[in-house]
Parts: C-alpha cells; sequence; structure tokens
C-alpha cells in the first residue's frame, strides 16, 4: 500500500514538474547570462543599459503629469521661484538636448536652432511627449555606434562620444530630480516611487 502511494506521489511530482517546465526555461532565457569578471563589455550595451534605465524612469514621469498641469511652475509664499522653467519646458529642455548630443554626425548651429524653435512651438502634452520619446530613440542609435574603438577620440566639441553619452544621461537625470519635485508638488507621486 505504502509502495503504490510513494509511486502515485512521484508520478504527481514528475507531471508538476513536466507542467513547470516551460515557465522554468523561459524564466532562464528571459534573464542573460552574467558575464565572468575581467570580460570585456562593449560600452554601446552598457551604455544603452542605462540610458534604457533613465528611459523608463523619465518617459513615465513626464507622461504622468495632467495635461491641465503640464505648464506648472512652482510658486508659494516665501518661496523665489522666479523664472524657473514649467513642466512642458523640462520637457522640452531634455528633448533639445537629447537632439544635439545625441546626434550623428554633429549638428550645426543653425540645425539646432531649427530643431530647437520646432520643439518650443509645442503645445499639446500629446506632441511634447512625442517628441521627447522620439529623442530617445536617437539617443538609443547614437550610444548603439559606440565601440571600443572610437568611445574615447575627440569629437569637434572636444568631448569623445562615450563621455558625451555620460554627460547628457547625468544631465536627464538632473532635471528628472527637478521634475519629481513638481509632480509631488501637485500631489502625485512619481511612478518610479509607487509601490510595485
Amino acid at each position: 500500500m505504502m509502495q503504490t502511494i510513494f509511486r502515485a506521489a512521484n508520478s504527481l511530482l514528475a507531471l508538476c514538474l513536466l507542467a513547470l517546465m516551460p515557465q522554468m526555461a523561459h524564466s532562464q532565457a528571459a534573464a542573460p547570462a552574467k558575464p565572468a569578471p575581467g570580460t570585456p563589455l562593449q560600452p554601446s550595451q552598457e551604455l544603452d543599459r542605462i540610458l534604457s534605465g533613465i528611459e523608463k524612469q523619465l518617459v513615465p514621469l513626464a507622461e504622468a503629469m495632467p495635461e491641465e498641469k503640464f505648464e506648472f511652475v512652482p510658486s508659494g509664499p516665501g518661496s523665489d521661484f522666479k523664472g524657473v522653467n514649467s513642466f512642458a519646458k523640462h520637457v522640452k529642455h531634455l528633448t533639445e538636448a537629447n537632439d544635439y548630443y545625441f546626434a550623428d554626425p554633429p549638428m550645426s548651429q543653425a540645425e539646432f536652432k531649427a530643431k530647437e524653435e520646432a520643439i518650443e512651438k509645442l503645445t499639446s502634452k500629446a506632441d511634447i511627449l512625442q517628441a521627447f520619446k522620439d529623442s530617445f530613440k536617437q539617443a538609443h542609435a547614437y550610444v548603439a555606434g559606440i565601440t571600443p574603438e572610437n568611445a574615447w577620440l575627440a569629437l569637434p566639441s572636444g568631448r569623445s562620444r562615450a563621455s558625451l553619452a555620460a554627460y547628457t544621461m547625468q544631465h536627464m537625470m538632473d532635471h528628472y530630480g527637478q521634475m519629481v519635485v513638481y509632480l509631488r508638488m501637485n500631489g502625485i507621486v512619481p511612478p518610479a516611487s509607487r509601490p510595485k
């Protein structure tokens, strides 16, 4: 009797494991193997991983501000917010910076001025967000072109491709910190701070 129960339990366990195999294979395939210490990594892949993380914080942050609050500028008694950017202006500024710094080949000042003027004319949240998202496409394309051979070669600006990418990503996070405060001032929890 005990042997029959034991065989039935083993059969049931085997069936459960067979049923779980596709999920186990999928979860193992989803996580890339961790490279061994000392393995050379591609600068484009490493920088793109950072850029993707920043994009996943900034785009939802910009989307979280309601249309009617998109032009919000901080104010309050005893505070000096004179001349600060509106929320929309932060998004436009980041778009302009991405378009300029991640341009390959680099933009002339005249090209940048024309692009900047086109972005400044955008008024709807949808149009501003679309331009912002498009600027990340350009950023990813730029980062994909960074190789071990060209990562540290000087550009006409005097910076290298890798340092320009790192600087621009740092610039994005500077504005992220300001935009988070704008959301909080409007009673909105930033998406990255919401419980999972």
